[in-house]
């Protein structure tokens, strides 16, 4: 009996492990902080002209964090416009009701004119209703973009910090500047690993913008054919909606526009979203 009971405990502990993890629980947390840094100080002394790598890696570094926080400022804001829409749903089933009701009392009347204008009414009031439920479902499938785009923001903030500890440690490697525990190895890893980080961050974002548009498409249909029934254009929030393209990455933020560029350590080229900024954390790791 005892060795019941904890068979089931374990299975409850599974289960809620995979709970958390299927509605972004801590493995779908944010990424951790750097932990390794170079102190500027160590080269500070040296020409300016000799730090050009560095000051680029620190330009590249702080549009990353501008790209966080419009990131952070975009997902804050769908949130609000998906509660709108939710109150507009259920206005809209209200509206639906109400259409059912005046059809029913038209039909008692007799009245050919009146039935056909109350049945004109329920069709427009059923279509509004559908897309308005559609139009949830696209801004739900929105905030789940901006979730990753937000993720991969993050990622990208870390990866390009690291890339100027990169360049810092670098070039004091070619100025034989070698504070106590220094490995310049340490700094190349690290560069790596964020930069693997970012591809699987940006795999998982260009993914979730694919299935955001999915429901867009299906939102514009439902919409549109409301709209003629209707008579009227509708003049709802389209965060998706198309503009000019100013960039190639399928991950940008709701701008639709991109900044490339590879980073000093890596010969990777991850693309950023240029509409996406703020800052990320300073680790709490060694200062060398």
């Amino acid at each position: 009996m005892r060795r019941l009971a904890g068979s089931l405990v374990l299975s409850l502990l599974i289960g809620a492990t995979g709970l958390g993890a299927a509605c972004g629980g801590p493995s779908d947390g944010p990424p951790p902080p750097l932990g390794r840094h170079f102190q500027e100080s160590f080269i500070a002394g040296l020409p300016v002209d000799q730090q050009s790598e560095v000051i680029k890696a620190q330009s590249d570094y702080n549009v990353a964090q501008r790209e966080q926080a419009k990131a952070e400022a975009d997902q804050r804001e769908q949130k609000l416009q998906l509660d709108v829409a939710r109150n507009e749903a259920r206005a809209a089933k209200l509206d639906l009701d109400s259409a059912t009701q005046r059809e029913k009392m038209a039909q008692q009347s007799a009245d050919m004119n009146r039935i056909n204008e109350a049945t004109r009414e329920k069709r427009g009031a059923e279509l509004a209703r559908n897309a308005a439920d559609e139009r949830v479902k696209y801004y739900q499938a929105y905030g789940a973009w901006l979730h990753r785009l937000l993720r991969y923001t993050q990622e990208n903030t870390y990866w390009r910090e690291a890339q100027y500890e990169l360049a810092k440690a670098r070039l004091a490697q070619k100025n034989n500047i070698a504070p106590a525990g220094f490995n310049y190895d340490n700094y190349v890893q690290q560069e790596q690993q964020r930069a693997k980080r970012v591809e699987a961050a940006k795999a998982k974002a260009e993914g979730a913008k694919r299935a955001a548009l999915d429901a867009r498409q299906r939102w514009v249909v439902i919409q549109g054919e409301a709209d003629k029934t209707l008579g009227k254009k509708s003049e709802f929030p389209d965060p998706m909606s198309p503009r000019p393209v100013q960039g190639t990455d399928p991950t940008a933020g709701s701008g639709g526009a991109t900044v490339g560029g590879s980073g000093t350590g890596s010969d990777q080229q991850v693309p950023r979203p240029d509409d996406a900024t703020g800052g990320a954390g300073s680790g709490d790791g060694s200062n060398q």
